[in-house]
């Protein structure tokens, strides 16, 4: 048997690929690197999962990708350019992001880049249900509605890089129901993400100092 399977599950063998190839379109400006607080909204997403302890983040790009590059220089990310991001195609950057991984990440945390308020207890939470219980797939729930981030076992990656578009990563969760093992969250950042100007301004943190 493989050593990658032999590993105790830990948050070394987690990794996370966080998706930022969007064009920002109803946005009307990069939308990764407006600000938030003291950082930017992707150096926030990086920065809570880098701070959850996991191993291998990685940072699919695509729209203003330099711009985005030059957010997350200070932090031990990777990151990859989708060169089909103008397809907004969601699927093919978490297969980017997946085939990124090295051999003995186990599992990996799909996050949204346009979504700062990702929490660190969630990300716990979601790395200690994986560990306790045996189920390759993980989701936040709130109020009986699913969000982001999941985290998805490597044994499901080959169902991710089966697909094709116009399939989704909704498609992929839809066809493994019967695998999710939802856990319950008591915070609605799960279904929060930043669209439009509208929804930035009324989610964006005051910070004066």
């Amino acid at each position: 048997m493989s050593s990658l399977y032999s590993q105790p599950i830990t948050p070394k063998t987690i990794g996370a690929v966080i998706l930022a190839a969007g064009q920002s379109r109803r946005m009307g400006r990069p939308k990764m690197v407006l600000p938030w607080g003291r950082t930017t909204v992707i150096a926030r997403v990086a920065e809570v999962l880098l701070a959850a302890g996991l191993a291998e983040v990685i940072v699919v790009t695509g729209g203003s990708y330099t711009d985005v590059e030059t957010a997350l220089q200070h932090l031990p990310v990777q990151t990859i350019f989708n060169p089909q991001y103008t397809n907004n195609d969601m699927l093919h950057s978490l297969q980017v992001g997946l085939g990124m991984h090295h051999e003995n990440i186990q599992a990996t945390v799909v996050a949204l880049g346009d979504q700062p308020q990702i929490e660190i207890a969630t990300v716990r939470s979601l790395v200690e249900a994986y560990q306790e219980i045996d189920s390759p797939l993980i989701i936040p729930s709130f109020n009986n509605r699913r969000g982001h981030p999941w985290l998805v076992s490597r044994t499901l990656w080959p169902d991710v890089f089966a697909l094709h578009a116009p399939a989704t990563p909704r498609d992929f969760l839809n066809q493994n129901v019967d695998r999710i093992h939802y856990i319950t969250v008591t915070t609605p950042s799960i279904l929060k993400d930043l669209d439009t100007p509208a929804d930035y301004d009324r989610e964006r943190p005051d910070f004066t100092g």
